[in-house]
């Protein structure tokens, strides 16, 4: 994927996490784009080999002069092992990793 190019319905990204020499692969599906004057985002799914099973969804909107992150996830753990043993720990992160969004707009 090009980072200078914005994401497009229907697109396959794979997206990876290292941490703790671990890398994680994520692959996911974009479902849904959102391009307006004020508002800004996109929808993904996830793809089988994913650790979780689901929807995440990030809108960025601005309303007069401030701006707002909306995150939206619907997910459950993987059929596979490990991930189905580790989602209580990956669910932990999940909330980890949206705090650190939310503190990048400050």
């Amino acid at each position: 994927m090009d980072s200078n190019n914005p994401v497009r319905q229907g697109q396959s990204v794979i997206v990876t996490v290292s941490a703790l020499g671990f890398t994680v692969v994520e692959p996911v599906e974009v479902v849904s784009v959102v391009s307006l004057p004020d508002r800004v985002g996109f929808a993904y799914r996830t793809l089988p080999g994913h650790p979780v099973n689901g929807e995440e969804a990030f809108i960025v909107h601005r309303r007069g002069g401030e701006v707002f992150l909306t995150i939206r996830a619907l997910t459950r753990s993987a059929p596979e092992q490990p991930w189905r043993l580790l989602f209580p720990a990956l669910s932990l992160m999940q909330r980890v990793v949206r705090q650190r969004y939310l503190r990048s707009l400050s």
